[in-house]
């Protein structure tokens, strides 16, 4: 249980890693061309892409580490964890690319592969433990209404 626990606890804090780092490049455009954008009328404020994103983190996070905790040798863990690690990544370069380069056309491409990807992470996830599969989710809903905002902002501007 003790090492259980520390695998979570490690999966949760690089998630929460990308997400900071993910962050900075949000930082420098939220305030200036973020807030010029036509959006579409479903945009929701500001301030819930904060908390909505911590708490998906560390859903992840947990999810990753009881995956993680059924033995890395095995391969269905070690293959449902490259899924996760890839959908990581392309979760990260979203940001870049949408806030960091200010591309919402190349931000779309990446947030639907990131589906894609994410649809085989909660396969995989399945095969090793369906509690952790459960626990993405609202990730995976979380990111279909990215996609559709992305895709507005896009057709907006």
């Amino acid at each position: 249980m003790k090492k259980k626990l520390f695998r979570i606890g490690i999966a949760v804090l690089l998630c929460l890693l990308i997400g900071f780092l993910s962050s900075i490049a949000t930082q420098t455009s939220i305030d200036t061309w973020y807030k010029s954008l036509n959006k579409p009328s479903f945009t929701p404020p500001n301030w819930i892409f904060g908390p909505v994103w911590i708490l998906l983190y560390v859903m992840m996070g947990v999810a990753a580490g009881i995956v993680w905790s059924k033995g890395f040798y095995h391969k269905w863990v070690k293959t449902a964890l490259y899924h996760f690690g890839f959908q990581l990544l392309l979760n990260a370069a979203w940001s870049i690319f949408f806030f960091g380069l200010q591309k919402p056309l190349i931000a779309l491409v990446d947030i639907i592969a990131l589906f894609i990807l994410l649809l085989f992470t909660i396969k995989w996830f399945t095969v090793v433990n369906s509690t952790a599969a459960y626990l993405l989710i609202p990730y995976i809903v979380w990111v279909a209404f990215a996609t559709a905002l992305n895709f507005g902002i896009w057709q907006l501007n």
